[in-house]
């Protein structure tokens, strides 16, 4: 009986070993794999944030600039669909954003949509993205306006762009 002892003692550690290989460990594994997540360092690209004081200084108090908003966060799908057609019509704008929405400032209701388009939107799987989304902010008759990515913005041109007003070079 001494002799067993020692070997009843093995198979207890060795239990206690496995039961932590198998279900502690994992637990703890699955916790920090749980949530992989950082913060972002920066909301804007450096040329959104150019664009974007310059938009906001054309627009002044008569308009509200949001920005990063998720597209399905301003045009909806229509009711009167089937559930998989509303279902694939509901995938295609969940996951886009816009760069820029524009409320009004009293109700935050969106005035118009601003897209600051990069080289990234010469790629053809770009331009099929941006035609997408201007056919459907158009078919929910929310007015979209595309300005190129610049070194510098003039707050006229973007004013003139948008209120479809000419600029004082144009006037001239």
């Amino acid at each position: 009986m001494h002799g067993m002892l020692p070997l009843i003692g093995i198979l207890i550690l060795l239990g206690i070993v496995a039961f932590v290989i198998k279900v502690v460990l994992p637990g703890l594994a699955k916790a920090q794999v749980a949530l992989p997540y950082q913060k972002e360092p920066v909301l804007f690209t450096p040329a959104e944030r150019s664009f974007l004081a310059v938009l906001e200084q054309a627009l002044g108090n008569q308009f509200r600039v949001l920005g990063k908003v998720r597209l399905a966060d301003v045009i909806k799908v229509k009711p009167g669909l089937s559930g998989s057609v509303r279902q694939q019509a509901f995938n295609r704008i969940q996951s886009k954003h816009l760069d820029f929405v524009v409320c009004d400032p009293g109700d935050l209701s969106v005035q118009f949509v601003v897209e600051l388009d990069d080289s990234s939107h010469q790629q053809s799987q770009r331009q099929a993205r941006d035609e997408f989304l201007d056919k459907a902010l158009a078919a929910a008759g929310v007015p979209i306006f595309h300005f190129p990515v610049k070194r510098t913005y003039s707050a006229p041109d973007i004013r003139a762009t948008v209120f479809k007003q000419p600029t004082p070079e144009q006037k001239a």
